[in-house]
């Protein structure tokens, strides 16, 4: 009997194998990591991030800012601005984030914010959203007319006009705001404050998920005390 091997890549059928051999088999997509674990392109793709904006409505209570601040330095996410302050509701607040994440960094914002115990409902807003920012800006005082005429092209306020600075004031859509830095940019900005996005959504679209107008939750409120008062201390009519 002969101790020769067979070929590699020759037809198995002539040793009386059924199928193919190995190199005409069909091979699957995709690649190999070093230990030769098949890896999914489209997992292991690296995810682009964007800029997400976040509204949560919270209890309005001492120490609730304190417990956010700490579930993102703990998770680490990338917090581009946060504002928050009262709503229209007694005993709630409004809180907005503007987030730099990818789509799951994004839902997970949302997931951990709604896992915290003064947090009523969160959600995040569409991109047509009406966004608003506020910022305070110290330029060098060497061309004052000009930077009068900056400031009133894009709607702005002079609060201090000194020999050496001209404080201005700039309210608007964050992208408009940057475009009114840019131009202010030109003169030298000494100082500069921006107190963050906030924003609600369009129209009758409820800002954050199960949100109520305050005139609806204010007549449930009202209702719920008159039934109460009707009660008799056991409870009867």
């Amino acid at each position: 009997m002969s101790s020769e091997r067979e070929p590699a890549g020759s037809d198995r059928r002539d040793a009386g194998l059924p199928g193919p051999s190995p190199d005409q088999r069909p091979q699957p997509d995709g690649r190999r990591n070093a230990e030769g674990v098949r890896v999914d392109p489209d997992a292991e793709a690296e995810r682009e991030p964007r800029t997400g904006v976040v509204s949560a409505l919270v209890d309005h209570e001492p120490g609730v800012l304190s417990r956010v601040s700490g579930l993102f330095a703990r998770r680490q996410f990338n917090i581009e601005s946060l504002s928050v302050g009262p709503t229209t509701v007694d005993g709630h607040a409004r809180l907005t984030l503007v987030v730099e994440e990818t789509d799951a960094g994004i839902e997970q914002v949302e997931k951990q914010l709604a896992k915290l115990r003064h947090v009523v409902s969160v959600g995040e807003l569409d991109d047509d959203a009406v966004r608003a920012e506020l910022v305070v800006v110290k330029v060098r005082g060497d061309r004052p007319d000009e930077v009068h005429a900056v400031t009133r092209m894009y709607d702005g306020q002079t609060l201090h006009a000194g020999p050496e600075t001209v404080t201005v004031q700039l309210t608007g859509d964050p992208a408009e705001i940057d475009d009114a830095l840019d131009a202010l940019g030109r003169f030298g900005i000494v100082e500069i404050a921006r107190t963050g996005q906030t924003a609600l959504a369009r129209g009758d679209a409820p800002t954050t998920p199960g949100e109520r107008p305050a005139d609806e939750t204010n007549a449930d409120d009202a209702s719920t005390d008159e039934t109460n008062a009707d009660e008799t201390p056991d409870g009867r009519q």
